[in-house]
């Protein structure tokens, strides 16, 4: 086999470890600990961080991620205030988790309040990170956004998508 086949395969293989994809519901038990779907888990150890996320919801990213995060926050202009107030948002809510041994992680209570998650969670894999989001806030946020997806495509349509 040539190098240009392996490599190929090495790209390939990488790109398919590093992405979260899929929706997975699960319950929170009473300290507040979810499962993390196993498919996910290799991603996220040793230890992930989860924060405040955009709509409401709960981001969780491997170390990696989180720190190619970090330096994009970091370079914003801080003389820009909303520069500093995104930065506080993504950060001073931040924490690091880890799995337990049955593959769930504890989400803080602040965290909980702010993503208004009670009994039952819908888990998102998007590529790169794992949103958390309660139930009910997930199938009204899907629904809205299924019936204005076309609209969406066409906005986006400069970006090439």
């Amino acid at each position: 086999m040539d190098n240009y086949g392996d490599k190929a395969q090495v790209i390939h293989y990488s790109t398919k470890e590093l992405m979260f994809i899929g929706e997975f519901r699960h319950n929170l038990d009473s300290k507040g600990r979810l499962a993390i779907p196993a498919k996910f888990r290799k991603n996220l150890a040793p230890k992930a961080i989860i924060t405040r996320g955009l709509d409401n919801c709960l981001f969780v990213y491997p170390q990696k991620d989180w720190e190619s995060l970090l330096q994009k926050l970091m370079n914003l202009p801080l003389s820009q205030a909303n520069s500093r107030a995104f930065a506080r948002f993504m950060l001073a809510g931040a924490t690091e988790t880890e799995l337990d041994s049955q593959g769930r992680i504890l989400i803080p209570d602040y965290l909980r309040k702010f993503a208004n998650l009670n009994k039952k969670a819908v888990i998102a894999g998007l590529n790169n990170r794992i949103e958390i989001w309660d139930e009910n806030n997930w199938i009204d946020y899907k629904s809205k956004t299924e019936k204005e997806a076309t609209e969406i495509a066409e906005k986006l349509s400069g970006l090439g998508i």
